[in-house]
């Protein structure tokens, strides 16, 4: 990111992008949510990326330099919040659950022009509740700084469905499997297993975007069977692929 372009208000809007488009590096002042009614969203920074389907929400921090990204047809739902007022405590982008009512009340709350009006307050007050209640989502794919993860994570982000062990691939790369194993702790944070399964059903999420068959998600992706991709997928988003490619 070297050109990041300076919003000192984040918008509360409804965009529409077409698949594959993007929002280049920039930042606001104000702090985001940014929700996806129809397609998958990518959010990107330094540190990592998020990526979010109509069942989730991503929370942006004031002041964090972050890119979008579409995955498929999407239409974007953006509410802004001042600095000052952070009712999700949080300082760093967050996946959050979007439960049906609180799907209506972005939606209802970014259909419309900013105003004082006190229907427009409530909704808006509603709407702060409900995503203080909102679970938040172990959805993160963090960007590793140690030389040796950046070369093992560019080959599995080539190929997600690479099934090579951790020590197959450290002899690729020259490392052992030990000392590979204690730098995704230390500079990520997760084990190797749990990095390539988020990177799997981040992978999963952008190709049932484009429509393709779960079947073969499933295998483009390094699962083993169908059943055991979409028994993943609910455990990480609470319904199967067939119907998140469905819409929500």
């Amino acid at each position: 990111m070297t050109e990041i372009r300076h919003e000192a208000v984040a918008a509360t809007e409804t965009r529409r992008l077409a698949a594959g488009h993007e929002i280049d590096a920039h930042r606001h002042d104000d702090h985001q949510i940014v929700y996806a009614g129809r397609g998958v969203l990518a959010v990107t920074t330094d540190a990592g990326s998020w990526v979010a389907p109509g069942t989730r929400a991503i929370w942006v921090p004031a002041g964090t330099v972050h890119a979008h990204r579409a995955y498929g047809e999407l239409e974007l739902h953006f509410v802004g919040l001042p600095a000052t007022e952070n009712p999700l405590a949080l300082g760093t982008p967050t996946v959050l659950a979007v439960g049906p009512l609180l799907r209506e009340l972005i939606i209802a709350y970014t259909r419309d022009e900013d105003d004082d009006s006190p229907e427009r307050s409530r909704l808006r007050a509603v709407l702060l509740d409900q995503l203080r209640a909102s679970p938040q989502q172990p959805l993160h794919l963090p960007t590793p700084t140690a030389p040796l993860l950046r070369e093992v994570c560019a080959i599995l982000q080539a190929d997600p469905a690479d099934g090579r062990t951790l020590r197959e691939l450290g002899r690729t790369v020259g490392a052992g499997d030990r000392t590979l194993s204690r730098l995704f702790r230390a500079d990520l944070g997760m084990t190797f297993p749990q990095w390539r399964t988020q990177l799997r059903l981040q992978h999963a999420l952008v190709l049932l975007a484009d429509r393709m068959p779960v079947t073969s998600v499933a295998h483009a992706c390094g699962w083993s069977s169908a059943s055991a991709f979409i028994d993943a997928f609910r455990r990480a988003f609470g319904h199967t692929p067939g119907s998140h490619r469905d819409g929500p």
